[in-house]
């Protein structure tokens, strides 16, 4: 897992979208579809299992596999429709409303893209970062 404690500077979506689109794959896209993860005060547990043991989030301790994460990538380039994906993530200490991660997919019809973008993120959050909350009680 990579061990820097520094945080990274957040990209620009605009740059990002330029890029893409100046990229050769650009005459195959018809849509590009981008997510940006944020720390949240809201615990996952609260969120995702309904869990609430009183406490807030106030940081976060963020790694990733960057191994696992091009794994990832690439498994998400070979879906129907996707030519283009672009993937940054943070790592460190993160506070809340940090970017955690930044992802791009480009592709030929929304119904690929928008898959393409659940299955990478949904990937890279379970098998490729490890996030540890730091919390309080409320």
């Amino acid at each position: 897992m990579s061990s820097n404690h520094t945080k990274k500077v957040s990209p620009s979506m605009d740059a990002w979208l330029n890029e893409a689109k100046a990229d050769p794959s650009a005459l195959n896209v018809g849509m590009y579809l981008a997510h940006n993860g944020v720390v949240r005060q809201t615990p996952k547990a609260k969120v995702r299992k309904g869990i609430d043991d009183g406490s807030v989030v106030v940081g976060m301790d963020f790694s990733y596999s960057q191994e696992k994460v091009d794994a990832a990538i690439a498994e998400a380039k070979e879906m129907d429709g996707i030519y283009y994906v672009r993937v940054r993530l943070n790592e460190g200490k993160l506070d809340l409303g940090d970017d955690i991660m930044y992802v791009l997919i480009g592709g030929d019809i929304r119904p690929h893209v928008v898959d393409a973008l659940q299955f990478l993120v949904e990937k890279i959050k379970t098998e490729c970062v490890i996030e540890i909350e730091q919390g309080e009680m409320a």
